[in-house]
C-alpha cells in the first residue's frame, strides 16, 4: 500500500469522527430536533440498504427488485427476537440484527440459486414476485402480527449506534467488493462468458454477490424496524425496492460513495418537499428525469471519490511548483 493511500485512509477515518462528533453535539444541545435525529437514522439505513443493492446492480451487474423482500425477512426477524426477550440491551439487538442478516442471506442463498440462472428483466421480474410473496406470507402468517402488523418491538433509536453499525457496514461492504473475490464479481459484469473461460465460478459468486446484498438489507431491515418500534407488511412494498434501486442508479451503479450520496439526497428531498404536498409527487420525479436526462450514468458514474486522488493532485502541483 502507498504513502498517499494509507494517508487517504486516516484522513477517512478522522473525517468520519469529526463529522460523528459534529453531529452529536448538534443533537446534544437540542440543534438538531428529535424529528430531524429521526430522518439522520433513516438516512443511515438507507445508505446501507443502497450500498448493499449496489452490489448486485452495481458490482454484479444484475437488475433486482425485490431487496425490500429481504429487508422485511431481517426486520421481522431481528423484532421478533428482541420481543422474545432472549437476550436484553444493546447486546441483545446486535445479535438480532446479525441473526436477522443472516435469515435474509439464507433466503437470498435459496432464491438466488435458481433466480441467478436468469439475467436481465426475467431476473428482475423473478425478484420482484418474490419480495410481493414475502409481503403476503408476513400478512397470512399470525405469529408476525398478520395483516394487522406487529407491535411492542423495543426501541432502538441510539444514533450513535447506528452510525458505527452503518460505517463498519458500508466499510465491510467496500473492502469486500475492492477484494479479490469483489474483482471476480467485476469479471461477471463485464463478460460473464469470458469471465468463466478464463476459471472464475460464476455462479458462485454471481450467488456471493447476491447473498452478501441480502445480509445488509437484511441488517438494514432490523435497524429499521426496532427505529419504528411497529411493523407493517405493506412498509416493505415493490415501491420500497424501486425507491432503493432509483438510489443506486441516480448515484451510479457500481459506485459506493455515488450510492451514499443519493442516500442522503434522496432521503432529504422529500422531507424537504414536505411542505409543498401537492407539488411534491410531480417535483421529485421531474428531478430524477432531468437528472437521467443530462447525467444517465449517475452521479459519479463507476467512480469512487477517493481521498487519495485529491492529496496525489496536490502532490503532484507542489512537486511541479518546486520543480520551476
Amino acid at each position: 500500500m502507498d504513502k498517499n493511500k494509507k494517508l487517504s485512509y486516516i484522513i477517512t477515518y478522522v473525517l468520519l469522527i469529526v463529522l460523528y462528533f459534529i453531529l452529536f453535539s448538534l443533537i446534544s444541545s437540542g440543534f438538531i430536533s428529535r424529528y430531524q435525529v429521526g430522518i439522520l437514522i433513516l438516512i443511515l439505513i438507507n445508505i446501507i440498504l443502497a450500498a448493499s443493492l449496489n452490489i448486485t446492480v452495481g458490482c454484479l451487474g444484475q437488475i433486482t427488485l425485490g431487496h425490500a423482500g429481504f429487508m422485511s425477512i431481517g426486520a421481522y426477524t431481528a423484532a421478533l427476537l428482541t420481543k422474545s426477550g432472549f437476550l436484553s440491551g444493546y447486546p441483545g439487538y446486535i445479535v438480532a440484527l446479525i441473526i436477522g442478516g443472516l435469515v435474509a442471506g439464507v433466503i437470498g442463498f435459496i432464491i438466488g440459486i435458481p433466480a441467478l440462472r436468469l439475467t436481465g428483466d426475467y431476473l428482475a421480474i423473478i425478484t420482484l414476485a418474490f419480495g410481493e410473496i414475502i409481503r403476503v406470507l408476513i400478512e397470512y402468517f399470525k405469529f408476525t402480527g398478520g395483516a394487522q402488523g406487529l407491535t411492542g418491538i423495543p426501541r432502538v433509536n441510539n444514533f450513535t449506534l447506528i452510525y458505527v453499525i452503518t460505517i463498519f457496514s458500508v466499510i465491510f461492504m467496500y473492502s469486500i467488493m475492492t477484494s479479490r473475490h469483489g474483482r471476480a464479481v467485476l469479471a461477471i459484469r463485464e463478460d460473464e462468458i469470458a469471465s468463466g473461460a478464463s476459471g472464475i465460478n460464476t455462479t458462485y459468486y454471481k450467488t456471493f454477490a447476491f447473498v452478501l446484498s441480502a445480509i445488509f438489507a437484511g441488517i438494514a431491515g432490523g435497524i429499521y424496524a426496532h427505529n419504528l418500534g411497529i411493523l407493517g407488511a405493506k412498509q416493505f412494498d415493490y415501491n420500497y425496492s424501486i425507491n432503493i434501486l432509483v438510489m443506486v442508479v441516480l448515484g451510479g451503479m457500481g459506485s459506493f460513495t455515488g450510492s451514499i450520496l443519493s442516500a442522503i439526497v434522496l432521503t432529504i428531498l422529500p422531507e424537504v418537499l414536505r411542505s409543498f404536498a401537492e407539488y411534491r409527487m410531480i417535483v421529485y420525479p421531474l428531478i430524477l428525469i432531468i437528472m437521467m436526462l443530462f447525467r444517465p450514468q449517475g452521479l459519479l458514474g463507476r467512480k469512487e471519490f477517493q481521498i487519495s486522488k485529491v492529496i496525489s493532485y496536490f502532490t503532484k502541483k507542489r512537486g511541479e511548483e518546486n520543480g520551476k
